[in-house]
């Protein structure tokens, strides 16, 4: 497995497996990265990370504050080492009880068979109010 769409590919399904799946995601990704979630300092991942197990820990956190409504991703465009992941998610914020409902676009780059590259595009502003009390 090591062109773009292939990597994408298992990246989500080992998000849609859930915990089981969630500590070999490191697998997947290179050892420094670019990453950055978009948002307010209220959501607690917010910001960017640069390494494989910062990249981790966001996954296995998650759990901690969001329950899972739907996530899927409904079209993967492909174009060389770059990937637009597009999609539809919603969440419960455990902390409020709010949801947080969205569209999404990651935008991932692969190199060498690993991810380098995570941004996320989101509704920030609808997640940070489902964060308030």
């Amino acid at each position: 497995m090591s062109d773009t769409r292939s990597v994408v590919e298992e990246l989500y399904r080992r998000i849609g497996e859930g915990e089981g799946e969630r500590e070999s995601l490191g697998e997947l990704f290179a050892e420094k990265l670019e990453w950055d979630i978009y948002g307010a300092e209220t959501v607690p991942w917010a910001g960017p990370r640069g390494t494989r197990e910062e990249a981790v820990e966001f996954f296995r956190s998650l759990p901690d504050h969001l329950r899972a409504e739907k996530f899927e991703v409904e079209r993967i465009l492909v174009d060389g080492e770059h990937a637009v992941a597009l999609g539809h998610m919603r969440h419960v914020v455990l902390a409020t009880g709010k949801v947080f409902d969205s569209p999404f676009a990651f935008h991932i780059k692969v190199e060498g068979g690993l991810i380098t590259r995570y941004i996320t595009f989101e509704d920030s502003l609808a997640l940070a109010r489902a964060f308030e009390s």
